[in-house]
Protein backbone atom coordinates (compact mmCIF):
# COMPACT_ATOMS: atom_id res chain seq x y z
CA UNK A 1 0.00 0.00 0.00
CA UNK A 2 1.38 3.21 -0.95
CA UNK A 3 1.26 6.61 0.78
CA UNK A 4 1.33 9.42 -1.87
CA UNK A 5 1.25 13.15 -1.43
CA UNK A 6 -1.44 14.79 -3.90
CA UNK A 7 -0.82 17.47 -6.64
CA UNK A 8 -1.53 20.71 -5.15
CA UNK A 9 -1.31 24.06 -7.23
CA UNK A 10 1.00 26.30 -5.24
CA UNK A 11 1.91 24.07 -2.64
CA UNK A 12 3.17 20.67 -4.08
CA UNK A 13 6.64 22.24 -5.13
CA UNK A 14 10.37 21.51 -4.02
CA UNK A 15 10.04 23.45 -0.41
CA UNK A 16 6.90 21.80 0.42
CA UNK A 17 8.41 17.78 -0.54
CA UNK A 18 11.10 19.18 2.05
CA UNK A 19 8.93 19.74 4.89
CA UNK A 20 7.35 16.31 4.09
CA UNK A 21 10.86 14.65 3.49
CA UNK A 22 12.32 15.70 6.88
CA UNK A 23 9.65 13.54 8.74
CA UNK A 24 10.77 10.19 6.33
CA UNK A 25 8.32 11.51 3.74
CA UNK A 26 6.18 9.21 1.43
CA UNK A 27 6.52 7.00 -1.30
CA UNK A 28 5.99 9.44 -4.46
CA UNK A 29 4.89 12.95 -4.26
CA UNK A 30 3.08 14.61 -7.33
CA UNK A 31 4.00 18.15 -8.39
CA UNK A 32 1.47 20.94 -9.05
CA UNK A 33 0.48 20.95 -12.52
CA UNK A 34 2.76 22.27 -14.49
CA UNK A 35 0.89 23.99 -17.49
CA UNK A 36 2.40 21.92 -20.88
CA UNK A 37 1.65 25.08 -23.25
CA UNK A 38 3.94 27.28 -20.49
CA UNK A 39 6.72 24.68 -20.65
CA UNK A 40 6.51 24.30 -24.31
CA UNK A 41 7.21 27.80 -24.34
CA UNK A 42 9.53 28.22 -22.20
CA UNK A 43 7.72 30.52 -19.81
CA UNK A 44 10.11 32.07 -17.31
CA UNK A 45 9.07 30.05 -14.42
CA UNK A 46 8.97 26.69 -15.61
CA UNK A 47 11.98 25.87 -14.52
CA UNK A 48 10.92 26.35 -11.17
CA UNK A 49 8.52 23.29 -11.60
CA UNK A 50 11.44 21.53 -12.50
CA UNK A 51 13.15 21.52 -9.42
CA UNK A 52 13.95 17.60 -8.01
CA UNK A 53 17.02 17.88 -5.69
CA UNK A 54 14.40 17.01 -2.76
CA UNK A 55 13.69 12.61 -3.22
CA UNK A 56 14.09 12.91 -7.31
CA UNK A 57 13.04 9.04 -7.39
CA UNK A 58 9.71 9.50 -6.11
CA UNK A 59 8.69 12.37 -7.93
CA UNK A 60 5.62 12.25 -10.45
CA UNK A 61 6.22 15.04 -12.35
CA UNK A 62 1.88 16.56 -13.43
CA UNK A 63 1.14 17.66 -16.83
CA UNK A 64 -1.59 19.91 -17.51
CA UNK A 65 -3.36 20.34 -21.06
CA UNK A 66 -5.47 20.62 -23.90
CA UNK A 67 -4.07 19.43 -26.93
CA UNK A 68 -2.03 16.05 -26.93
CA UNK A 69 0.92 17.55 -29.16
CA UNK A 70 1.81 19.89 -26.82
CA UNK A 71 1.17 17.01 -24.28
CA UNK A 72 4.11 15.05 -25.70
CA UNK A 73 6.13 18.02 -26.14
CA UNK A 74 6.70 18.72 -22.35
CA UNK A 75 6.61 14.94 -21.83
CA UNK A 76 9.87 15.32 -23.89
CA UNK A 77 11.20 18.49 -21.87
CA UNK A 78 10.09 16.82 -18.24
CA UNK A 79 11.85 13.11 -19.07
CA UNK A 80 15.42 13.83 -18.82
CA UNK A 81 14.47 14.79 -14.99
CA UNK A 82 14.02 10.88 -14.19
CA UNK A 83 11.90 10.73 -11.80
CA UNK A 84 8.81 7.95 -10.90
CA UNK A 85 6.84 8.97 -14.18
CA UNK A 86 4.52 11.67 -15.51
CA UNK A 87 1.21 12.09 -14.66
CA UNK A 88 -1.71 13.78 -17.04
CA UNK A 89 -4.43 15.84 -14.72
CA UNK A 90 -7.88 15.24 -16.75
CA UNK A 91 -9.45 15.66 -13.27
CA UNK A 92 -9.20 18.99 -12.21
CA UNK A 93 -12.58 21.11 -11.97
CA UNK A 94 -10.71 24.43 -11.11
CA UNK A 95 -12.67 27.07 -13.84
CA UNK A 96 -9.50 28.65 -15.30
CA UNK A 97 -8.33 25.24 -15.93
CA UNK A 98 -11.44 24.12 -17.31
CA UNK A 99 -12.14 26.41 -19.24
CA UNK A 100 -8.90 26.41 -21.47
CA UNK A 101 -10.17 22.19 -22.03
CA UNK A 102 -8.04 21.00 -19.85
CA UNK A 103 -8.15 19.02 -16.39
CA UNK A 104 -11.57 17.22 -16.28
CA UNK A 105 -12.64 18.86 -19.68
CA UNK A 106 -10.95 15.30 -21.06
CA UNK A 107 -13.41 13.21 -19.25
CA UNK A 108 -16.10 15.48 -20.91
CA UNK A 109 -14.82 14.63 -24.63
CA UNK A 110 -15.32 11.63 -26.76
CA UNK A 111 -13.23 9.32 -24.49
CA UNK A 112 -11.25 8.52 -28.13
CA UNK A 113 -9.62 12.42 -27.50
CA UNK A 114 -8.47 11.20 -23.92
CA UNK A 115 -7.14 7.99 -25.21
CA UNK A 116 -5.17 10.02 -28.27
CA UNK A 117 -3.57 11.95 -25.58
CA UNK A 118 -1.95 9.33 -23.30
CA UNK A 119 -0.99 7.46 -26.60
CA UNK A 120 1.40 10.87 -27.54
CA UNK A 121 2.69 11.25 -24.36
CA UNK A 122 3.11 7.19 -24.04
CA UNK A 123 5.33 7.28 -27.24
CA UNK A 124 7.87 9.78 -25.79
CA UNK A 125 7.82 7.61 -22.70
CA UNK A 126 8.61 4.61 -24.53
CA UNK A 127 11.40 6.39 -26.88
CA UNK A 128 13.02 7.27 -23.53
CA UNK A 129 12.99 3.72 -22.63
CA UNK A 130 14.35 2.37 -25.58
CA UNK A 131 17.01 5.47 -25.71
CA UNK A 132 18.20 5.10 -22.06
CA UNK A 133 16.28 1.41 -20.57
CA UNK A 134 14.73 3.73 -18.09
CA UNK A 135 11.08 3.32 -17.74
CA UNK A 136 8.72 6.08 -16.62
CA UNK A 137 5.30 5.15 -15.22
CA UNK A 138 2.36 7.21 -17.27
CA UNK A 139 -0.43 8.10 -14.62
CA UNK A 140 -3.84 9.39 -14.84
CA UNK A 141 -5.07 11.64 -12.48
CA UNK A 142 -9.05 12.01 -12.70
CA UNK A 143 -12.83 12.43 -11.27
CA UNK A 144 -15.95 10.87 -11.52
CA UNK A 145 -16.99 12.96 -14.42
CA UNK A 146 -19.74 15.35 -15.13
CA UNK A 147 -22.40 15.76 -12.98
CA UNK A 148 -24.33 13.12 -15.72
CA UNK A 149 -21.82 10.74 -15.36
CA UNK A 150 -22.53 6.85 -14.69
CA UNK A 151 -20.77 3.68 -14.03
CA UNK A 152 -20.77 2.83 -17.51
CA UNK A 153 -18.81 5.99 -18.36
CA UNK A 154 -16.17 6.11 -16.26
CA UNK A 155 -15.14 2.80 -16.88
CA UNK A 156 -15.23 3.72 -20.68
CA UNK A 157 -12.82 6.36 -20.03
CA UNK A 158 -10.75 4.09 -18.00
CA UNK A 159 -10.75 1.54 -20.41
CA UNK A 160 -9.42 4.11 -23.51
CA UNK A 161 -6.64 5.37 -21.24
CA UNK A 162 -5.41 2.13 -20.00
CA UNK A 163 -5.40 1.50 -24.01
CA UNK A 164 -3.97 4.56 -24.60
CA UNK A 165 -0.90 2.95 -22.24
CA UNK A 166 -1.78 4.60 -18.85
CA UNK A 167 -0.29 1.95 -15.86
CA UNK A 168 -1.86 3.72 -13.15
CA UNK A 169 -5.19 5.76 -12.34
CA UNK A 170 -5.73 8.09 -9.29
CA UNK A 171 -9.52 8.68 -8.80
CA UNK A 172 -10.56 11.70 -6.68
CA UNK A 173 -14.41 9.90 -6.64
CA UNK A 174 -16.21 13.45 -6.44
CA UNK A 175 -17.79 14.78 -9.79
CA UNK A 176 -16.72 18.15 -11.48
CA UNK A 177 -19.30 20.42 -9.20
CA UNK A 178 -19.01 18.13 -6.04
CA UNK A 179 -15.16 19.74 -6.09
CA UNK A 180 -14.45 19.07 -2.21
CA UNK A 181 -18.19 18.56 -0.75
CA UNK A 182 -19.55 15.71 0.94
CA UNK A 183 -18.21 12.89 1.38
CA UNK A 184 -16.25 11.15 -1.90
CA UNK A 185 -18.14 8.00 -3.64
CA UNK A 186 -15.16 5.15 -2.29
CA UNK A 187 -17.56 2.57 -3.97
CA UNK A 188 -16.23 3.96 -7.49
CA UNK A 189 -13.01 3.52 -6.61
CA UNK A 190 -13.36 0.02 -5.24
CA UNK A 191 -15.28 -0.84 -8.75
CA UNK A 192 -12.74 0.58 -10.71
CA UNK A 193 -9.56 -1.53 -8.91
CA UNK A 194 -11.21 -4.73 -9.08
CA UNK A 195 -12.28 -4.17 -12.85
CA UNK A 196 -8.74 -3.89 -13.72
CA UNK A 197 -8.15 -6.76 -10.99
CA UNK A 198 -4.69 -5.55 -10.16
CA UNK A 199 -3.35 -4.77 -14.60
CA UNK A 200 -4.01 -1.42 -13.90
CA UNK A 201 -3.26 0.30 -10.36
CA UNK A 202 -5.56 2.44 -8.70
CA UNK A 203 -4.73 5.04 -5.92
CA UNK A 204 -7.78 6.81 -4.17
CA UNK A 205 -7.67 10.38 -3.30
CA UNK A 206 -10.25 12.41 -0.85
CA UNK A 207 -11.11 13.22 2.84
CA UNK A 208 -7.57 11.24 3.87
CA UNK A 209 -6.50 13.01 7.47
CA UNK A 210 -5.78 10.35 9.68
CA UNK A 211 -5.25 7.15 11.03
CA UNK A 212 -8.63 6.98 11.19
CA UNK A 213 -9.81 8.19 7.82
CA UNK A 214 -7.00 5.70 6.57
CA UNK A 215 -8.37 2.73 7.61
CA UNK A 216 -12.22 4.01 6.81
CA UNK A 217 -10.86 4.18 3.25
CA UNK A 218 -9.43 0.95 2.96
CA UNK A 219 -12.49 -0.83 4.25
CA UNK A 220 -14.32 0.83 1.47
CA UNK A 221 -11.53 0.34 -1.02
CA UNK A 222 -9.48 -2.78 -0.25
CA UNK A 223 -8.26 -3.32 -3.53
CA UNK A 224 -6.69 0.13 -3.60
CA UNK A 225 -3.15 0.34 -4.19
CA UNK A 226 -1.96 3.43 -2.77
CA UNK A 227 -3.80 6.41 -0.98
CA UNK A 228 -3.53 9.97 -2.14
CA UNK A 229 -3.00 12.77 0.58
CA UNK A 230 -3.36 16.36 -0.24
CA UNK A 231 -4.63 19.15 2.09
CA UNK A 232 -3.75 16.85 5.56
CA UNK A 233 -0.67 16.91 4.06
CA UNK A 234 -0.27 20.69 4.20
CA UNK A 235 -1.65 21.36 7.63
CA UNK A 236 0.45 18.41 9.41
CA UNK A 237 3.55 17.42 6.75
CA UNK A 238 4.55 14.97 9.13
CA UNK A 239 1.19 12.70 8.62
CA UNK A 240 2.65 10.29 6.29
CA UNK A 241 5.09 9.26 9.07
CA UNK A 242 2.14 9.24 11.32
CA UNK A 243 0.28 6.56 8.77
CA UNK A 244 3.14 4.56 8.38
CA UNK A 245 2.83 4.01 12.30
CA UNK A 246 -0.16 3.49 12.36
CA UNK A 247 -1.16 0.57 9.29
CA UNK A 248 2.09 -0.83 9.73
CA UNK A 249 2.49 -0.96 13.42
CA UNK A 250 -1.06 -1.38 14.49
CA UNK A 251 -1.24 -0.76 18.39
CA UNK A 252 2.88 -0.05 18.28
CA UNK A 253 2.76 3.00 17.42
CA UNK A 254 6.55 4.65 17.73
CA UNK A 255 5.84 8.06 18.81
CA UNK A 256 7.67 11.11 17.89
CA UNK A 257 7.53 15.00 18.96
CA UNK A 258 7.08 17.66 16.09
CA UNK A 259 8.85 21.59 16.69
CA UNK A 260 6.08 22.83 15.14
CA UNK A 261 7.59 26.36 14.88
CA UNK A 262 10.59 25.01 13.53
CA UNK A 263 8.32 23.03 11.09
CA UNK A 264 6.89 26.71 10.12
CA UNK A 265 10.36 28.14 9.71
CA UNK A 266 12.13 25.85 7.32
CA UNK A 267 9.30 25.75 5.41
CA UNK A 268 9.75 29.75 4.89
CA UNK A 269 13.57 29.23 4.44
CA UNK A 270 12.62 26.52 1.25
CA UNK A 271 9.99 28.68 -0.49
CA UNK A 272 13.27 31.38 -0.69
CA UNK A 273 15.43 28.94 -1.61
CA UNK A 274 13.55 26.94 -4.53
CA UNK A 275 10.79 29.78 -5.59
CA UNK A 276 11.45 32.85 -7.53
CA UNK A 277 10.72 36.42 -5.09
CA UNK A 278 7.55 36.49 -7.64
CA UNK A 279 6.47 33.28 -5.75
CA UNK A 280 7.35 33.96 -2.53
CA UNK A 281 4.27 35.83 -0.93
CA UNK A 282 1.66 33.28 -2.65
CA UNK A 283 3.23 30.36 -1.78
CA UNK A 284 4.01 31.31 1.93
CA UNK A 285 0.21 32.37 2.02
CA UNK A 286 -1.74 29.35 0.57
CA UNK A 287 0.80 26.76 2.93
CA UNK A 288 0.41 28.60 5.94
CA UNK A 289 -3.46 28.91 5.03
CA UNK A 290 -3.56 25.16 5.56
CA UNK A 291 -0.91 24.92 8.54
CA UNK A 292 -2.17 27.03 10.59
CA UNK A 293 -5.85 25.33 11.18
CA UNK A 294 -4.20 22.50 13.81
CA UNK A 295 -4.00 25.40 16.66
CA UNK A 296 -6.15 26.53 18.98
CA UNK A 297 -5.87 30.65 17.74
CA UNK A 298 -6.25 28.98 14.13
CA UNK A 299 -7.78 32.22 12.68
CA UNK A 300 -5.67 34.46 14.04
CA UNK A 301 -2.53 32.88 13.32
CA UNK A 302 -4.22 32.17 9.73
CA UNK A 303 -4.90 36.13 9.18
CA UNK A 304 -1.52 37.44 10.61
CA UNK A 305 0.39 34.98 7.95
CA UNK A 306 -2.48 36.31 5.47
CA UNK A 307 -1.44 39.75 5.81
CA UNK A 308 2.80 39.70 6.50
CA UNK A 309 4.21 42.34 4.56
CA UNK A 310 7.60 40.68 3.95
CA UNK A 311 8.96 37.13 4.01
CA UNK A 312 11.05 38.05 7.22
CA UNK A 313 7.95 39.90 8.77
CA UNK A 314 6.43 36.15 8.08
CA UNK A 315 9.12 34.54 9.86
CA UNK A 316 8.62 36.85 12.92
CA UNK A 317 4.79 36.16 13.11
CA UNK A 318 5.84 32.67 13.49
CA UNK A 319 7.81 33.10 16.25
CA UNK A 320 5.46 35.60 17.84
CA UNK A 321 2.87 33.40 17.85
CA UNK A 322 4.92 30.30 19.71
CA UNK A 323 6.15 32.67 21.63
CA UNK A 324 2.28 33.72 22.93
CA UNK A 325 1.43 30.39 23.31
CA UNK A 326 4.44 27.84 23.75
CA UNK A 327 2.58 25.10 24.77
CA UNK A 328 1.42 25.14 21.22
CA UNK A 329 4.84 24.61 19.80
CA UNK A 330 6.31 20.92 19.96
CA UNK A 331 3.54 18.29 19.38
CA UNK A 332 3.60 14.62 20.69
CA UNK A 333 2.87 12.24 17.61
Amino acid sequence: MKLVCAPMATVSHEAFRRSVEQFGGCDEYFTEMINAPSLVSGGPFESFYLLNSTAPQKIVWQLTGSGSETLAQAAEIIVPKGGAGIDINMGCCAPQIFRTGAGIAWMLRPVSQAKAAVQAVRDILNRHESQTGIHLRLSIKCRLGGEDFSEESLFAFADAVAEGGAELISLHPRTQKEKYRGIPRYEFAEKLAVHFSGALPVYVNGCIHDAESARAVLNAVPHADGLMIARAAAERPWIFSVLKNALSFPGQERPFTVDRQQVALSFIDGVEQFQPPEFHRTRIQRFFSYYCGQFQFAHYFQSRMLNFKSVEESRREVRDYFARQPNERFLAV
